[in-house]
């Protein structure tokens, strides 16, 4: 399980004055939830925020939250940001405890290089980058692990066949698709070409009138 450490202040005061306000001063407005909270707004440190995103998984990282000296985990669930100038804007946390499953997203790691590839020029197309799983959050793996040193041409690996860490299961559909060994498409056109190039033979049939000798 990956994690952080973020301080936050709690504060009374809402609304888009006061998070203009905020913003100006150099603080990200923001709000906590989850685990039977009432929702509880906040604010964090604009700069201590950026690095902090610079350099984790907004996905899957618990936060540990310095809240006003008490301390409070939590995972990212949403990013505002401006539409054009990339600023955030707001940032909402879930509070999580241990015990409590939370659905988050890890991304795919592919481990291994394809026989397909390596013998017969094929491409890997991976089709699914991340997967959303349950777990406990004291168990929220980095990433999952997908072995496709078997896999040759037109062969592919589905979500029901990736193996999982106990106490963790996967909500996507299980027949998707996470990774195909596709054939490359100079070989699918030349291929395409061959087929209509071959023309077939045309047998005129003779006129009435022919004569079968000259």
């Amino acid at each position: 399980m990956a994690s952080a450490t973020l301080t936050a202040t709690s504060r009374t005061d809402t609304g888009k004055g006061v998070a203009r306000t905020l913003r100006r001063d150099g603080r990200i407005p923001a709000v906590i939830y989850g685990h039977a909270r009432e929702p509880q707004a906040l604010s964090v440190p604009t700069r201590e925020l950026e690095k902090l995103l610079s350099h984790i998984s907004a996905d899957n990282t618990v936060i540990e939250l310095d809240l006003d000296g008490k301390n409070a985990r939590a995972l990212i669930r949403e990013i505002q940001r401006h539409p054009f100038k990339r600023q955030i804007l707001h940032i909402d946390f879930q509070e999580v405890v241990a015990g409590e499953k939370v659905t988050v997203r890890v991304p795919v790691t592919l481990v291994g290089t394809s026989v397909g590839v390596r013998l017969n020029g094929g491409i890997v197309d991976h089709t699914m980058r991340e997967l959303t799983i349950s777990v406990d959050p004291a168990n929220i793996p980095n990433h999952l692990d997908v072995d496709i040193s078997a896999l040759d041409l037109g062969e592919s690996i589905h979500v029901a066949q990736i193996s999982v860490p106990a106490g963790v299961t996967v909500l996507d559909e299980p027949s998707a698709a996470v990774v195909v060994i596709a054939t490359p498409r100079a070989a699918v056109e030349a291929a395409a070409e061959g087929e209509t190039s071959a023309e077939p033979e045309v047998i005129r049939a003779k006129k009435p009138d022919e004569s079968t000798e000259s």
